[in-house]
């Protein structure tokens, strides 16, 4: 039987940092970046969303 775990992401600026939270049930990640990281982040992961779309998009007959 799998168990079901919530999932919750935070994303907080603290001073000069962002401080992104993860927690799945009981567990948590905690990742602090610089500025300039999270903007790198954000543009990585928007490029992957981005490539997900266009790919689910691709039909194989």
């Amino acid at each position: 039987m799998v168990q079901e775990s919530d999932r919750k992401i935070e994303v907080e600026i603290e001073r000069n940092r962002v401080r992104i939270a993860v927690y799945h049930g009981e567990d948590e990640e905690i990742i602090k970046l610089t500025l300039e990281e999270a903007g790198d982040l954000a543009e990585e992961l928007k490029k992957a969303l981005d490539d997900y779309s266009r790919r689910k998009q691709v039909r194989i007959d």
